[in-house]
């Protein structure tokens, strides 16, 4: 993959980049997904399954929704299946949406480094196929663990026999599995800020540069705490240039988020650094991770038609699954409702 600059970037904005022009020849499909967006889950319901006192009234709240059948399953495996069941059929309207063959490749490779990064994990640690693969990348999922066991990498394309062998080699080097997760968390985003400057679109671009920024304060706070000295697991793709990051392994929690004072971050970084040091968890992180994209996805209010609207609703739709999960999860643990309200993502 070619090198990309890691010149430190200047910001054009004050909390969110811009998403870029009209393009009318999406004016249908803008309509239809503004249509679906109506139907999105409120932060009330999610708030409202958190308060609920038990798991199956949680469920209940979803009664009406495309969820509904969480009230009426017989298991939580039957409701896996179900959420994974509206995540393709999200990823197949996009993909009917689209009409862009690059745009379709990029995001679909998404699926397939989730895809990747299972199955080198299952191949390491010996553990059998499960059913949280994915169909709905660019390569079929069962040709993961194939190829791995066969080591016949020439069977996947290009970026994946880059990034097969990028994220091996990191895990032999010392047998850590987090390796494997760094390895792939670098090289995508490497790989997805570099397609979207290759389809030249301004909306692309700063998603993924937001995307690799987020990826690398994540990546920042896992390293500084297990007190790890490695340094070369930040991708540098986005606002974040490299230097900034590996500066911030050196000082204490309690100064990280005056280093970012200039950046749309600096929010991100004090709540996540004070919710670590008080209750040893990232919640707060990624919440606030979570929060800062799914708002800068929601101002795609801005233009009248354009793919930014398609993808936006399909990354939100795909937010509002995973959070479904999450609750139903930890309400059938019996977590604590406060645990949950942490997690859960806002958008302003």
């Amino acid at each position: 993959m070619p090198e990309l600059n890691q010149e430190p970037l200047s910001y054009t904005f004050n909390h969110m980049p811009d998403v870029g022009k009209d393009k009318w020849e999406y004016g249908f499909a803008t309509a239809v997904v503004w249509a679906l967006e109506t139907k999105l889950l409120s932060r009330n319901t999610f708030v409202e399954m958190i308060n609920s006192p038990d798991f199956k009234t949680a469920a209940d709240c979803l009664t009406g929704t495309e969820y509904g059948f969480a009230a009426s399953a017989g298991s939580f495996a039957e409701i896996e299946a179900g959420l994974l069941e509206s995540r393709s059929d999200v990823r197949k309207l996009f993909s009917d949406l689209i009409d862009n063959d690059d745009y379709r490749e990029l995001f679909k490779s998404s699926t397939d480094f989730a895809n990747l990064r299972l199955a080198i994990r299952r191949l390491v640690t010996e553990k059998a196929i499960g059913v949280d693969y994915s169909d709905d990348g660019n390569v079929a999922a069962h040709k993961f663990e194939e190829v791995l066991e066969q080591e016949n990498y020439a069977e996947f394309p290009l970026f994946l026999q880059e990034a097969v062998e990028l994220a091996v080699l990191k895990y032999y080097d010392n047998k850590d599995i987090r390796q494997i997760d760094y390895g792939i968390d670098k090289y995508s985003c490497e790989y997805f800020a570099e397609k979207a400057a290759s389809i030249d679109d301004e909306f692309l671009v700063e998603l993924f540069r937001m995307m690799s920024d987020l990826n690398d304060i994540r990546t920042l706070f896992r390293l500084k705490f297990r007190e790890s000295e490695q340094k070369d697991h930040f991708c540098g793709c986005g606002y974040l240039d490299k230097s900034r990051m590996i500066h911030c392994l050196e000082i204490g929690y309690e100064g990280l988020a005056a280093m970012f004072s200039a950046t749309p971050y600096h929010h991100i970084i004090e709540a996540g650094a004070n919710y670590l040091v008080k209750n040893n968890s990232f919640l707060k992180l990624e919440q606030m991770c979570n929060s800062h994209l799914m708002t800068y996805l929601k101002s795609t209010y801005r233009i009248a038609a354009g793919p930014q609207s398609i993808v936006a609703y399909m990354l939100r739709k795909e937010m509002e699954i995973r959070t479904v999960r999450m609750i139903l999860v930890g309400k059938k643990n019996s977590l604590e409702p406060a645990v949950l309200l942490d997690g859960l993502y806002t958008e302003e």
